[in-house]
């Protein structure tokens, strides 16, 4: 590899957890400049890899989809029902996979994107239902409570507020909290608990969100 291409692939990677750190504290308002100052390079750098917003967070949600995929394959490949499931639920929670969730319905969802999600939902669906044949989830659980589930568990005020402060002394402390929380959450999702209220929400509750007129408040067509 030349020095100018492993600066390029430095840049990259610092650019993409920068718009993740970005997006965690300010959303879909995350503005251009905040992402490239946030990864220490100029706007000119940023420009040079994506030629827009919309296609830089594109790029993120691709990445995380294939996060989701490999953890939920991983979790297949588990001869344990209940270890496989619960491994990608604590995989995809630390990775974060909810932070991506204020740009949903503000870009284009590319086929790429598309596809990418359908193998993960179809890959979710496998999990819960090994989980339910082995009876080591509690039956009225659905793959749509476990995406829920990461999506808001993924999502961690604090430790985003301490990388914010530049709190790295604190940030330790917070990640072993988060890993107590997810053990709490998974045990919740054993067999024997009292009924769930409510109906199981429907997959209306990601695609919905996702639609291209959704951030403007009006329902897809």
């Amino acid at each position: 590899m030349t020095p100018r291409k492993d600066l390029a692939e430095r840049n990259d990677r610092a650019l993409l957890q920068a718009a993740r750190d970005v997006l965690a504290e300010d959303g879909a308002h995350a503005s251009v400049a905040a992402i490239a100052a946030r990864a220490g390079v100029g706007i000119g750098s940023l420009y040079r890899r994506y030629r827009t917003k919309e296609e830089l967070f594109q790029r993120l949600s691709v990445l995380s989809l294939d996060h989701w995929n490999r953890a939920a394959e991983e979790g297949l490949a588990d001869p344990d029902p209940w270890a496989g499931l619960a491994g990608f639920v604590r995989s995809c929670v630390e990775f974060g996979q909810g932070s991506l969730a204020p740009i949903a319905g503000t870009i284009e969802v590319t086929e790429e994107m598309s596809a990418k999600s359908r193998r993960g939902d179809e890959l979710l669906r496998d999990l819960v239902r090994r989980a339910h044949e082995a009876g080591v989830l509690r039956p009225d659980v659905t793959a749509v409570d476990i995406s829920l589930l990461i999506e808001q568990m993924g999502r961690s005020p604090l430790v985003d507020q301490l990388r914010k402060q530049a709190r790295d002394d604190l940030l330790p402390a917070a990640f072993e909290a988060r890993r107590r929380l997810i053990a709490i959450v998974l045990d919740g999702l054993r067999p024997g608990r009292p009924a769930l209220p409510g109906s199981p929400p429907g997959e209306e509750m990601f695609t919905g969100r996702w639609a291209p007129d959704a951030a403007a408040g009006t329902s897809p067509a």
